[in-house]
């Protein structure tokens, strides 16, 4: 009897996987459900080189789509699955609830854009920034010195305002936190990087909460909390994103803060499997559960659930990494500094465009921020997945070689 493996979701993970279970030796059908109209494409160049119309969506696909074909992958696109039927092992989808069955099923949902709660949200002209097509929407309306104003300070806002500004328009940045990345990194990143942005005439207004979008005169004005009105051609709104979990949970699976799984990617069903922005997953080298939403991290689970269902079972055990483009600058980012307690600069952060952040808990490293410096980077992800120890003095002195720092144990 032919077996047949389901994929829900047609994006990094969901490719990656139908790829590799097809090279480990699958020789049952492979059938990937994506909502999307689009072959699987890269997503991190959305708010980079896609936006700037560098590339186009051709450019950016993660794979062609004759390999598909080639590897007898079935992709049934803008289809999106309703439910999940554990009991018969089968989905129902939009299309006419087309019923498919599986003998495995992976989830690879990913997220969707978080909304932003207030009157007026729903204007023409205020836009989020998730998929292709959320993009092209975005593309027609940037025109030379026209104003966008975008909501939230993240890696997704400043990203996007670093694209648009350099297509000539206007742009100014609202965060409601203290510091844009406050999230995420240490205020030290945040100083900097809002150096550079006003060094690149991006104007950024910090502790600001927009309360509401109204359009006037074919503008759109963004009520704040600060009494302050912004007024933009264009909104985007990037405040972060939401794990796809609803499926998992009609269905009955474990679900926190992402679908929970295993150290193979199963789910609370052995049958089914969850991987990428979705996953909530337990990583050895930090000892505790994560969602990482990276495509580093997609990538290689789907390679651990594609292994696991060849029976060739090898454990997650990743270091996760990330990395950032803006203007001139390669953010690099190796591990999770979440608790750190103290902080390493190596390279000049004040006026300069190359250095690298390390943090530490306690004597720990924990992470790295290195802008364009790849070398840090590197360094990084070898000491911390052998766990080995730094001297911070030595780390700190740029004049002294990195591995000197090692310390012996």
């Amino acid at each position: 009897m032919i077996r047949n493996c389901v994929i829900i979701g047609g994006s990094h993970a969901g490719s990656q996987f139908a790829i590799s279970l097809r090279q480990g030796g699958w020789l049952g059908n492979i059938t990937i459900i994506g909502e999307e109209r689009d072959y699987p494409y890269h997503r991190p160049p959305l708010s980079k080189t896609f936006l700037s119309g560098e590339k186009k969506i051709e450019d950016i696909l993660l794979r062609p789509a004759e390999l598909y074909e080639k590897s007898r992958i079935s992709i049934r696109l803008g289809e999106r699955v309703k439910s999940i039927d554990r009991a018969n092992k089968s989905v129902i989808t939009n299309n006419n609830n087309n019923i498919i069955n599986y003998d495995k099923l992976v989830i690879a949902t990913g997220a969707r854009v978080r909304k932003i709660p207030v009157p007026g949200s729903e204007t023409e002209g205020v836009y989020y920034l998730r998929n292709s097509d959320d993009v092209n929407k975005i593309k027609s309306r940037v025109i030379a010195n026209d104003h966008a104003v975008i909501i939230g300070g993240g890696y997704i806002g400043l990203e996007t305002a670093a694209s648009l500004r350099k297509q000539g328009m206007k742009v100014t940045v609202i965060e409601a936190m203290a510091r844009v990345l406050q999230r995420v990194t240490a205020p030290e990143l945040s100083n900097f990087y809002k150096r550079i942005h006003d060094e690149e005439g991006v104007e950024i207004f910090e502790e600001v909460i927009a309360t509401e979008f109204k359009k006037i005169d074919k503008k759109i004005h963004i009520l704040t909390s600060c009494g302050k009105t912004f007024i933009g051609d264009m909104v985007i709104v990037g405040i972060g994103v939401i794990p796809n979990i609803e499926l998992a949970e009609s269905a009955g699976l474990a679900v926190k803060n992402g679908v929970e799984v295993n150290q193979f990617c199963q789910t609370s069903d052995p049958e089914i499997y969850a991987i990428g922005d979705v996953s909530w997953h337990y990583n050895e080298i930090y000892e505790r559960f994560l969602r990482l939403e990276s495509v580093p991290n997609a990538t290689e689970q789907a390679k651990i659930a594609a292994l696991h269902i060849n029976e060739k079972p090898k454990a997650y055990n990743s270091l996760p990494w990330f990395w950032s483009d803006q203007y001139d600058l390669k953010l690099q980012i190796a591990g999770l500094s979440e608790g750190y307690n103290h902080i390493v600069i190596r390279g000049d952060i004040e006026k300069g465009r190359s250095f690298s952040a390390f943090y530490f808990k306690d004597n720990n490293l924990l992470a790295v921020d290195a802008v364009n410096s790849p070398r840090e980077f590197m360094f990084t992800k070898m000491v911390l997945t052998k766990g080995q120890k730094l001297n911070k003095e030595i780390l700190s002195n740029n004049s002294l070689d990195l591995k000197s720092a090692i310390m012996n144990q």
